[in-house]
């Protein structure tokens, strides 16, 4: 096993171009949290506490302008897994189970992609979070991953509008939440000696409700003190009726946790808050086992959340919107000996630009189909370079969302429209669609939303 003095070595003799045979390719460990949102990653609600998460953010660099391809776990991920969009894979909702259907069966994932070129692909906890037939998880992974399943949900007299929706502070073991019986096989696995470069993912499933997480962790916080959002009591009034459609999925979830039972907002707030820096914490076992390995100079860290979270604004709970708040997807990337580990980059950028990132820096074999994003590579060695794609997420047929450095646009499959200044309106409280001023910024936006939509492969709205 090579020490960091050698890893490092081979590091820099990569960066100067060197062949796969002539030098060490980097390790990648990819992080995946499940419906973290802004409020700690992004510092945006006041008192959130993820302090391995910043001690990362400062040896990362940071893209503060980060959007999922589609605001639901399974498509996000799917387009992660495949580097394609929604709109081409018809893969737009959860539910849709599509590795099991075309073109998905039959697209060569980004582990396989891993495995095909010489790497160990190894990966535990939430991944796909859809199933994946036998023959295909065998290419994707060396290892069988232990997903674990949503970890223990409250119990029943603490649950309110069924089982997913309550809060616990649990007292039992930490062994009760896959995500810790996930991070332990992943840090013994840091902890071996392996000849082969590895990619090694890591999925988490908080802060993805139920919302129990270890006691020590609602204790960080005190509820009486929490935040609440930023909330606007008539903040649907100018949005159309396929938005507000959208935002009603999980409406009782609103109804009895929102504006007209505030103690009990505060407290689910505060559950949130709680799971968050469970995952935090979670994270950072992780991230300290690598930074103690000999893999700690040659290895590229990832950390990516899905998508983003709604806790109550626009009378949301949840994900699955096309507003700010449910595409805003926390995501850092740390290489080796980075020149801007500490920085952040404000260009709009999606995370299907994962793919063909890791498959630049890895070097990795060409793909056989095309890869739909871009390389971040530009932007990872100068944070400020010009950067013009704006950034589209779908959730469904004819259902887009566009994303640039100022402007949100959203279109819906009626012909309806949003726009957003984020210049002076940061909440989305304020739809301009209708000012004829900003005619050509829609126009230029629109422009991003594909003119053909892949036939959905099912699922469901919520």
């Amino acid at each position: 096993m090579l020490n960091r003095r050698q890893f490092l070595a081979t590091s820099l003799a990569g960066s100067l171009g060197c062949s796969r045979t002539e030098a060490q390719r980097p390790n990648v460990l990819f992080l995946i949290v499940d419906d973290m949102n802004d409020y700690g990653f992004y510092n945006t609600l006041g008192g959130v506490k993820t302090p391995h998460l910043d001690r990362f953010k400062s040896s990362a660099l940071t893209f503060d302008k980060a959007y999922c391809a589609s605001p639901a776990c399974v498509p996000s991920r799917a387009a992660v897994f495949s580097g394609l969009y929604p709109h081409t894979t018809g893969a737009y909702r959860n539910g849709s189970d599509p590795w099991t259907q075309a073109p998905l069966n039959s697209t060569e994932s980004l582990p396989e992609l891993f495995k095909r070129s010489g790497y160990t692909s190894y990966g535990q906890g939430k991944l796909t979070h859809a199933p994946v037939a036998d023959e295909k998880l065998r290419a994707m992974w060396d290892n069988k991953p232990h997903g674990g399943g949503f970890g223990p949900f409250p119990p029943e007299e603490d649950q309110v509008a069924g089982r997913f929706w309550g809060w616990t502070p649990w007292e039992a073991p930490d062994s009760d939440f896959p995500d810790v019986v996930n991070g332990d096989s992943v840090v013994d696995f840091l902890s071996q000696e392996h000849e082969r470069a590895f990619f090694l993912a890591y999925g988490l499933w908080r802060p993805h409700t139920p919302f129990t997480a270890p006691k020590r962790f609602f204790e960080m916080y005190d509820p009486a003190d929490v935040e609440l959002p930023p909330y606007k009591e008539d903040d649907l009034a100018d949005v159309p009726q396929l938005g507000r459609d959208l935002a009603a999925v999980w409406g009782e979830r609103f109804v009895v946790s929102g504006k007209e039972t505030e103690q009990s907002w505060r407290e689910f707030v505060w559950a949130y808050l709680a799971c968050t820096s469970f995952a935090d914490w979670s994270c950072g076992r992780v991230l300290d086992a690598l930074d103690n390995s000999p893999y700690a100079d040659n290895t590229i860290v990832v950390f990516w959340s899905d998508n983003g979270y709604h806790c109550g604004e626009k009378d949301h709970w949840e994900k699955t919107t096309l507003w700010e708040q449910a595409s805003l997807t926390p995501m850092a990337i740390r290489l080796p000996g980075s020149a801007h580990a500490g920085k952040t980059c404000a260009r709009p950028v999606g995370s299907i630009d994962l793919y063909p990132t890791l498959a630049d820096y890895c070097r990795l074999e060409p793909t056989a189909h095309q890869l739909e994003g871009r390389s971040l590579r530009p932007l990872l060695e100068d944070p400020e370079a010009d950067w013009a794609s704006p950034t589209l997420t779908t959730f469904g047929e004819g259902y887009a969302s566009v994303r640039d450095e100022r402007f949100r646009y959203i279109r819906y499959p009626d012909g309806t429209e949003e726009l957003y200044d984020h210049e002076s309106d940061p909440h989305e409280w304020t739809n301009i669609a209708a000012d004829p001023e900003h005619a050509t910024v829609k126009e230029q936006l629109g422009a991003a939303i594909p003119e053909q939509f892949a036939k959905s492969l099912g699922g469901r709205m919520g």
